[in-house]
Order: structure tokens, then sequence, then C-alpha cells
């Protein structure tokens, strides 16, 4: 008997992966991974949606097929999260807890964001897929950004009283593991206006919100924005990282629209929010965007999972972008003389 026990211990560890060995998963190598994960997550869907104004735990099951030889099944706990999602979406997006005693296998995940469709419709599926995009040209431009897993999402109702949904969602790196991977450390708390913050990286953040056509955000009231600092230096301005895109223009939702106080009709018009620069600080940091160039467009133009349209509108987008830092007038008008100033 403890020979065939043996034996049988032996087959299950022969069909994980070395990123599921020892730890099972690997929350960094979770994200580099770039083929989507097929996902199955059975819990009460009128639960999901009654309590999503004001969420508590519940329990699913959950089933992620990593490959032909690594299927997990596990039962984890949810619930609904994101201010916008939960008051006007049918379903909102999700924290997925993974730290339980019932998911050992994927405990390593700890606890994860995930952004999901905000009604079962191809656009809203398609507006999940641009966001994601927009994640992984940040990546391109910065490490200091979060990395993201696609996902192809099923959501089953436990209780067989609602229909199944299927759809495109992803999961958003912890914030932990994005600043031990720099050597920092979140900062929480503190108050910060923008020109506290590290200089070039905060231009880099200016530049990237600009490209995307995105005004959500705000370093001061933490808004849509997290803030680190290295490790080993006190004295260090923090560093901003942004995330949340679904208000920008490069993902042009329905319900996006821009702040009142923005001389803007639209959240595709673009409006930059950063403050002044010296144009030698401006074209170290637009180097980094020109330099990424090839490889934003290849990536948009080979993402295969969004529609034609889809990729076609956010090529479009970037174009103007493109063209705009082209030309010096341009770059004197916009972010020199039209930064901001208070």
């Amino acid at each position: 008997m403890r020979k065939q026990l043996c034996l049988f211990v032996i087959a299950i560890c022969s069909v994980i992966p070395a990123f599921a060995q020892e730890n099972i998963i690997n929350r960094q190598q979770f994200f580099l991974d770039e083929h989507p994960i097929e996902v199955t997550i059975i819990t009460d869907v009128k639960r999901l949606r009654k309590e999503k104004k004001d969420p508590t735990y519940q329990d699913a099951d959950i089933k992620m097929i990593f490959s032909d030889k690594l299927v997990i099944e596990e039962k984890i706990r949810m619930m609904p999260r994101g201010v916008y999602r939960k008051n006007n979406c049918d379903i909102a997006s999700l924290m997925l807890n993974f730290n339980n005693k019932t998911s050992p296998l994927l405990s390593p995940l700890k606890k994860i964001k995930l952004v999901s469709t905000c009604r079962d419709a191809n656009i809203f599926s398609e507006f999940v897929l641009r966001e994601f995009a927009t994640y992984k040209l940040y990546n391109l431009i910065s490490n200091m950004s979060f990395r993201v897993r696609l996902l192809h999402l099923t959501l089953q109702d436990s209780e067989k009283k609602s229909k199944e949904i299927t759809n495109y969602a992803f999961l958003i790196e912890d914030m932990k593991d994005l600043a031990d991977r720099n050597n920092c450390r979140e900062i929480k708390g503190k108050n910060f206006s923008t020109e506290a913050t590290n200089r070039d990286q905060t231009t880099i953040v200016n530049l990237f919100q600009y490209m995307i056509g995105n005004t959500d955000w705000s370093i001061p009231n933490y808004h849509n924005v997290k803030l680190m600092v290295p490790k080993n230096d006190t004295t260090a301005r923090p560093y901003a990282i942004g995330y949340d895109f679904d208000y920008a223009g490069i993902v042009n939702t329905f319900y996006a629209v821009p702040a009142p106080a923005l001389d803007i009709q639209s959240v595709t018009e673009r409006n930059y929010r950063g403050f002044s620069r010296s144009l030698d600080e401006l074209n170290n940091a637009l180097s980094i965007f020109k330099d990424k160039k090839d490889q934003i467009y290849y990536f948009i133009d080979h993402f295969v999972y969004m529609s034609d349209k889809s990729r076609k509108y956010m090529l479009g987008y970037i174009d103007g972008f493109y063209k705009l830092i082209d030309n010096p007038r341009e770059i004197l008008e916009i972010f020199i003389r039209g930064a901001r100033i208070m």
C-alpha cells in the first residue's frame, strides 16, 4: 500500500510544471506567462449581485486550466470590489482570496484583484481586453507598472438560477510583488504633492497617461495611483505607479466621462496633467516612448483576442500620440506651455 501511495505521489508531481513544484504556484512567474488561463468559477450568483454594494466574502469553487497537464480545482473565497462597478455593473469586479485551507495549491496567489466585464455583452468584453492591453503597453514603457494575466472566465451559478456567463477577464499583480521586484516597499497614508514624487518617473507616468488619454488619477489623493520607495533609502522621493484605465480614451467605455473641471468634452480628448519640465527632461522621457514604439504597435496589432475593430481603434489612438511627439512645436505647446502650474 505504501509503495502504491509513493507511486501515486510521483505521478502527480510529474505532471506539474517547474513553476508549480515546491510552492505549486510562483506569483511572479504566474504574471510573466502570456498564455490565457481557462477559468471556471461556481458560486451563488444571486448573492454576488445582491450584496455587491455591501460586500462580504462568499465561497466559490474555482477550476483553473493552466495546460493539458495542470488543472487545479479548489475552493476559494471572493467578494465584489471597485467603487464604480459595485454601484453600476451587473456583476462587479472581484477580489479572489486564495489564502485558505481549502485552496492549498493556489494559496501562493494570496489575494488578487480580478477585472471582469461590467455586463454580459460583447462590447464590454472588448472594453476589458482594451484595458488589459493598456496595462501591457505600460509594462513596455516602465518596469514600475502592474503586470496582468488574461483569463477566459466562465461564471456559473451554484444555485442554477442564473445563466452561465463567459467572457474575458484579467488578474492584476499584487502591489507587494510589484514593489519587491523593484526593490521597493509601498507607502500608504502619507500626503505627497505630485511634485514631491520622483521627478523622472512621474514625468514618464504623466506622458503615459496622456498617451492613453487618461485623466482619472491623482497622486495627492491616491486616486488610481500607488506609491513606493526604495527599501534601503529613507530619503528617496516615492515612485508613482498608475493603474485602473477603464476611464482612458484608449479604452473608451460607455460610462467614462471626464471630470467637469477639465476643459474636455470626452475622455478620448487628451489632456496633459503634468507639471512643468525642461525640454531636456521631456526629451529624455519621450525617448523611452519612441524606443518602444515598434513594440507597442506590434503588441496591439498581434493581440488576437481583441476584435479587428478594437485593434484598429487602439492603433489609431496611439497614432495621434506618436504624430504629436514627433512635432517639436506640439511638444512645446502641450507639455511645456500647457503644463499645470498648480
